[in-house]
């Protein structure tokens, strides 16, 4: 099996994280050679411009999206069975000229994927989101009913086939405080939310909700669901990060490929000291393996 690691922003942690565990993993670290000279196999992509760590350079956001292509490229044609990247750093990209939001859209876009879900493993947890990257004023805009129902249907054939859960059972968070409080706190969770897990479960998905976020992570709960999908980044993530920070992992639902990721950014300030924590990295890499060999 050959897995594609992507280095990601040259300036952040990633290249040297890339270096520690190509080490000790079959791995082909895509980027710069003259970043990853300790690594056995690496594909080689220039750098725009010198890079220093710890110091962003705009010259440098095309590199990155190189990376990333060329990985995809070799995702889609079979070369690679798996795809595993290092954290990235969107302002820089956005800096150099591309409309960038992250590695799920990104990805999404270049691999023709109608609908890609974002989901972190970690902690005994599976979070997926209804939305991604996004602020929270467009937050409840971009939820409808159609688009619930997409992301369930992704979220359950992924974990069917990916992860060879028989039948899973996902809860699904309520958009607003309390569920909307039956329409007196917004209406979205009976007119949007609802509806959509209705039309999942005719569908024959295993859903339940919507259910207040602030009971939904109970453990209770939890333990009678194999995922949870919530309606924004920061309603889902903050739960699974406290339970398993450095060791999450973030895996691209939709996809026709495997990709997963770190559950962390570039962490600017410790590039180049040799103190950032492989953990996350080295669990992207053994996740990805195992959804990869799944036939």
């Amino acid at each position: 099996m050959l897995i594609a690691l992507t280095s990601g922003e040259p300036a952040g942690i990633g290249p040297e994280l890339c270096v520690r565990v190509a080490r000790e993993h079959p791995v082909v670290v895509i980027g710069d050679r003259g970043l990853l000279g300790g690594c056995p196999r690496i594909e080689h992509v220039p750098l725009a411009a010198p890079c220093v760590p710890g110091k962003l350079d705009a010259h440098n956001g095309h590199y990155v999206l190189a990376v990333l292509d060329r990985a995809i490229r070799g995702c889609l044609s079979g070369e690679y069975d798996a795809m595993v990247t290092a954290p990235v750093q969107k302002s820089v990209i956005n800096e150099a000229g591309v409309a960038f939001t992250g590695h799920t859209e990104y990805l999404a876009e270049r691999s023709g994927a109608a609908q890609p879900v974002m989901m972190l493993v970690g902690g005994g947890l599976r979070v997926a989101l209804a939305t991604t990257h996004l602020p929270l004023a467009e937050v409840s805009r971009a939820i409808t009913r159609d688009k619930l129902l997409q992301v369930l249907k992704v979220m359950d054939a992924d974990l069917r086939q990916r992860f060879k859960i028989a039948s899973p059972r996902i809860l699904v968070a309520g958009l607003n405080p309390h569920s909307g409080e039956s329409g007196h706190l917004g209406r979205e969770d009976l007119e949007v939310v609802a509806p959509a897990v209705q039309a999942a479960r005719a569908a024959g998905i295993a859903a339940s909700g919507p259910i207040p976020a602030d009971t939904l992570f109970v453990p209770e709960r939890l333990r009678e669901a194999d995922c949870v999908l919530a309606m924004y980044h920061d309603q889902g993530l903050p739960v699974l990060k406290y339970a398993s920070f450095g060791r999450g992992v973030n895996v691209t639902l939709g996809l026709p490929f495997v990709r997963t990721s770190v559950d962390h950014g570039t962490a600017l300030d410790l590039a180049g000291t040799g103190r950032a924590d492989p953990g996350s990295l080295v669990e992207a890499i053994e996740l990805a393996r195992q959804l990869a060999s799944s036939p």
